[in-house]
Formats: C-alpha cells, sequence, structure tokens
C-alpha cells in the first residue's frame, strides 16, 4: 500500500477505505443528530429566534475552521487530527493540548448523544430509568466500532439516510405554517441580548464540529489531499442548510418556547399525525450516529496519542484481523460511559463548547504556520478563526470555561509526568518538568 505524508514504516497503519461520499456521511452522521436535536433547543432557550443568526455566525466560524483542518489533513494525512499537526507545524505541548481537548470534549459530546438517546426512548416508551439505556448504546455502538471502519461505514450511510429524511420530511410537514407566521420571529436580533446571540453562536459551533471526524480519520481516507479538503466543505454546506431549515420551521410552527426542550416532541405541533413517530425515529437513529462517529474519532486520536507516548503504548495496538485500535476504542467507551453517570445533558454540552473551541484554536494556529507551498487556500480564513474561537470560548458560562483551564493544566501536568515516568525520573523532577511545560511550554516555536 502507498504510503502518504506523515506516515511511518516502523508503526502499523490503517486501512485506507473511505471514499469522498463516505467521507461525506461520516461528517454528516457526526454532525445532524445532537446539533439538531439537542444545541438547536438549547441555544434557542438562550437567544430565542435570534438563534437563526446564531446558526449563521456558528457556520461561519465552522467553515474557517473547516477549511484550516481540510488542508492540514490533506498535508498530513494521519489519525489524530490536531493533535498531530500540533506536533508537526507547532509544539509538542500545544500538540497535546489539543488532544487532550479533543478528548474532554467529544467524550462529553458523545455522553450527550447517549443521553439523548436514552432520553428518547424512555419518553416513547414510558420506561424511568435512562442511565442503563445510555450505558447500553455506548457498549453497542463499541461493539460496531470494533467490527471494523468499513462495516461502521455502512452502517452510518443507513443511519444518516434515515436522519436526513425524517429532517425533510419535518421541513415539507411544517414549511408553509412557518412561513405564514412572521410574528414567531420578531425580534429576529436584539442589540441589548448581544451577549445571549454569542453564547448561542458558541453552542451551535458545536454542533457543526462533526467535520473534524473527516480529519481525525485522516490515515483512513483515500486519496486524502482530493478527498478531505471536497468532504468537509460540503459536509459543512449540507449541514448549514438543514440547520437553518430545521429551526426556521421549528421556530415558525411551535415557538422559540417549545423548541427549548425537543424538537421531536415539538413537532407534535404540526398537523400531521405521524410525524411525532417519524420525528422520534429519527432523533434516536441521529443520537447513534453521533455517538458511532465519536467513538470512531476518539479512538484515533487515543491510538495517535499512544503512538507518541503521550498515553500507554497499548492504546497504539491495531487489531490484525479488523484494522481497528481496539484497546483504545475500549479505552474511550470507558470514558464515555464515565461521563454518561453525569446524566446532565446541558451541563456536557456546555462543556463541549469550550473544549472544542480551545482545540479548532490551535487547528488554526497551526493553519498559520504552514508553509505557502501547503496551502491549500488563503491564510485570512485561519486568522478569523482563531480569533472568533478564543472570543466565542468566553462567552460559555464561567464555570465551565474554569474547568476546561483546570483541565488544560491537568492535562499537561499528566504529560509530563507520565513522560517523567517512562524514563525513570524522580517525582520531583516530573513537577519541576510540569512546570516548564505550564510555563514556556505553550510558545509556538
Amino acid at each position: 500500500m502507498q504510503r502518504m505524508p506523515g506516515e511511518t514504516s516502523q508503526q502499523p497503519q490503517l486501512k485506507r477505505v473511505i471514499g469522498l461520499s463516505g467521507a461525506m456521511m461520516m461528517g454528516l452522521g457526526s454532525i445532524i443528530g445532537t446539533g439538531v436535536f439537542v444545541s438547536l433547543g438549547i441555544g434557542a432557550g438562550i437567544a430565542g429566534p435570534s438563534v437563526l443568526l446564531a446558526i449563521m455566525l456558528a457556520a461561519g466560524v465552522a467553515m474557517c475552521n473547516g477549511l484550516s483542518s481540510a488542508q492540514l489533513a490533506a498535508n498530513h494525512p494521519v489519525s489524530g487530527g490536531t493533535y498531530e499537526y500540533g506536533h508537526r507545524w507547532l509544539n509538542p505541548s500545544l500538540g497535546f493540548t489539543a488532544g487532550w481537548m479533543f478528548l474532554c470534549a467529544k467524550s462529553a459530546s458523545s455522553a450527550t448523544a447517549a443521553l439523548g438517546f436514552a432520553g428518547y426512548i424512555a419518553h416513547a416508551t414510558g420506561m424511568g430509568a435512562s442511565l442503563p439505556l445510555a450505558v447500553g448504546v455506548v457498549v453497542l455502538v463499541t461493539v460496531i466500532a470494533l467490527s471494523g471502519i468499513e462495516r461502521s461505514n455502512r452502517v452510518n450511510i443507513v443511519i444518516v439516510s434515515i436522519v436526513i429524511l425524517a429532517l425533510m420530511i419535518f421541513v415539507g410537514a411544517g414549511f408553509s405554517s412557518a412561513v405564514k407566521n412572521k410574528a414567531a420571529f420578531q425580534p429576529i436580533f436584539d442589540g441589548g441580548k448581544l451577549t445571549d446571540l454569542l453564547q448561542a453562536t458558541a453552542l451551535m459551533f458545536v454542533a457543526f464540529t462533526g467535520y473534524g471526524r473527516i480529519a481525525t480519520l485522516g490515515e483512513e481516507v483515500a486519496e486524502p489531499r482530493r478527498t478531505i479538503p471536497r468532504a468537509v466543505i460540503v459536509t459543512l454546506l449540507i449541514s448549514m442548510a438543514l440547520y437553518l431549515l430545521v429551526a426556521f420551521v421549528g421556530i415558525g410552527v411551535n415557538g422559540f418556547e417549545n423548541l427549548d426542550g425537543s424538537l421531536a416532541l415539538a413537532s407534535k405541533s404540526v398537523s400531521n399525525a405521524a410525524l411525532p413517530t417519524v420525528m422520534l425515529v429519527g432523533a434516536t437513529v441521529a443520537m447513534v450516529s453521533v455517538l458511532l462517529n465519536l467513538v470512531l474519532g476518539l479512538s484515533r486520536v487515543v491510538l495517535a496519542m499512544g503512538r507518541r507516548g503521550d498515553l500507554p503504548k497499548a492504546t497504539a495496538r491495531i487489531s490484525e484481523s479488523t484494522h481497528v485500535p481496539a484497546v483504545a476504542t475500549v479505552g474511550v467507551a470507558v470514558l464515555i460511559a464515565g461521563w454518561v453517570c453525569v446524566g446532565d445533558v446541558k451541563l456536557t454540552w456546555s462543556f463541549s463548547a469550550f473544549t472544542v473551541l480551545v482545540y479548532y484554536a490551535i487547528t488554526n494556529l497551526c493553519a498559520i504556520r504552514m508553509k505557502p507551498g501547503e496551502r491549500l487556500y488563503p491564510i485570512w480564513p485561519a486568522y478569523l478563526g482563531l480569533a472568533a474561537c478564543l472570543t466565542l470560548a468566553f462567552f460559555v458560562d464561567w464555570g465551565i470555561w474554569l474547568t476546561g483551564l483546570g483541565l488544560i493544566i491537568i492535562g499537561l501536568a499528566w504529560r509530563a509526568c507520565f513522560n517523567a515516568k517512562r524514563a525513570t525520573a524522580s517525582p520531583r523532577r516530573c513537577f519541576r518538568r510540569s512546570g516548564v511545560v505550564l510555563g514556556r511550554g505553550l510558545l509556538p516555536g
């Protein structure tokens, strides 16, 4: 098999079996799920009708970040995403910070999807306890991921097709009513609530970041320099169009007050008896799709961190029969199950917002550091994306971003201590190295 830049002969490599359509469906499967059925309701509860503006602002930030991710992945198509890009274009400390933030952000997002799935099932069946359901779907998705990327891709395509069909039925059933209800969209912008708009934008931005799975799985994408940029851009455009259509119909038919909860349940307001059932099925299936793609992406980041020695070497093992990082996949499942036990959807989603904004700030910084010959796009989107990520990160609840900053410090201390232990260094040296990392190691160079 021909090797791409960034691949080495010393370590087993994953198989390049994902084409353009498969990459797009993985991106859509990561985006269209919690974004529509969870984030949209939370955003509407914060910004009201202005959530439509929040979607467009978030999509603009996501497109800037997406262009950065696409050209980085095209030049360095290996597993790990910005964790690997940080090592190549910045320094090990920033690379590790990106990987650590990705694990924190996306494991929380995964828990959101699992809790959302359990909530929908519990509502539809009248079951009381949803936590066992959430843990159960994590186990199910892990089994699928362990079966191999090709089978996971086929399952994902089926799931995403069902979700998109359900959303288009919803849009078709309520569009004419929404157009007539102009009062539901007033005021579309309130200058006195700019902070609410920016907070909703930060939360909606998380709903677009599933395109990062395409870059994270770069080692398994065929013709990455051609496939990844196209898949990222098309995925973002389709997602933005779907979000705007669904939000427009949801607000126009139900009002933003009723949207702050569950889009699937709010669909009862549409004069179509079968629509609530269709939307419940779509929502439930969407949560599985998001969870599957997140497990795939997270396990590849863990694989990359294991290869570089930032996590135990066992996480870098690739199964000879299925060609997947089995230890990394199981480890990710355990991490997600831990987040599930927190049991708070809004908390896990808000935490995801801060940590993923830090992650993509580093992505844009990597793109800024690329050489002119490596670039596929102008440099200004990377600067704009960097500024937007750093700004929006601090419009999340202050308790969340303080926790996020604390986790960055904990992660860097872990890395210093873990590497010191591997080098049989003393505990005193371990903490001294932690101080160096925290004090100087974040400066690129």
